[in-house]
C-alpha cells in the first residue's frame, strides 16, 4: 500500500519562480519543485501530494486577498485526501508582513494551532505523522526591495521562526526540519528558494520521511 504524504504550504510549496524578472511568478516545472522531487526520491510506493497556495498564512485572515488562512482550509484539504500517513506543514513566510503585526511567537502558535487541528482529524491510517518545517528565513534586501512594499520589513522576524516552531515540534511530538540548514531565499526577491534550495530540501525531507518509517518497521 503506498505511503501518501501531503505538502500543505504557501508559494514555496507552490513553486513560486523569483529567480529572474523575465518569469517572475511563474511556477517551477513539476521536476524542480521540491514536491515533484521528493515523489522522485520517494519512488512508486509513495503519494505526494502538493497543497500549496502563494499567500498563504497559518492562521490569519489577509484583509487584502480571501481565502488565505491556512487554518480555515485544513480540515477541508485533510478530508480530501484522506487517508495520510504524513502531512508536511510549511509555513509562516506570510505571516512576517508587517500587516499582521504579529510576534515571531504568535506565528508560532499559529501553527500550534494547525498542528493540533490536523492531530485531532480522522484522516490517519495510523498514527498522526507530522513533519515541521521552519522555512527559510526572508533575507534582509527584501526589506527595502520593491516587493518589500507590500511585505514590510520582516527578515529579522522571519529568522526567528526556526526556534518557536521548534518547541512547538518538540511539544506535540512532531518530526522538525529548520529549511535553513539545507536551503535558503534567491537573490532576486529574497523570499522564495531557488532551485538548488528546492532539490536540496527535498533530499532532506526523502531522508527524513525513509529514516522515519523504517524506524517504524
Amino acid at each position: 500500500m503506498k505511503k501518501r504524504v501531503l505538502c500543505y504550504g504557501d508559494s514555496n510549496t507552490w513553486g513560486f519562480n523569483a529567480m529572474n524578472e523575465n518569469v517572475y511568478g511563474q511556477r517551477f516545472p513539476e521536476e524542480v519543485r521540491w514536491t515533484g522531487r521528493l515523489q522522485t526520491l520517494l519512488g512508486e510506493n509513495w503519494t505526494v501530494i502538493e497543497e500549496g497556495l502563494c499567500g498563504r498564512t497559518t492562521v490569519f485572515e489577509d484583509p487584502l486577498r480571501e481565502g488565505l488562512n491556512g487554518l480555515q482550509y485544513l480540515g477541508p484539504c485533510l478530508a480530501t485526501h484522506n487517508p495520510l500517513d504524513y502531512l508536511i506543514l510549511m509555513l509562516g513566510t506570510n505571516d512576517c508582513k508587517a500587516r499582521f503585526s504579529a510576534l515571531p511567537k504568535n506565528i508560532a502558535d499559529g501553527l500550534g494551532r494547525l498542528i493540533v487541528k490536523a492531530k485531532q482529524a480522522c484522516v490517519w491510517r495510523d498514527q498522526p505523522q507530522i513533519l515541521v518545517i521552519a522555512p527559510p528565513p526572508i533575507r534582509k534586501g527584501n526589506d527595502t526591495s520593491e516587493i518589500g512594499r507590500d511585505m514590510g520589513v520582516c527578515s529579522e522576524k522571519s529568522a526567528m521562526l526556526s526556534k518557536e516552531y521548534r518547541l512547538w515540534a518538540e511539544a506535540e511530538g512532531c518530526i522538525f526540519l529548520d529549511a535553513a540548514s539545507v536551503a535558503g531565499m534567491n537573490d532576486y526577491d529574497f523570499m522564495h528558494m531557488d532551485d538548488v534550495s528546492h532539490e536540496r530540501l527535498a533530499e532532506s525531507i526523502a531522508g527524513i520521511l525513509k529514516a522515519d518509517l523504517l524506524e517504524k518497521e
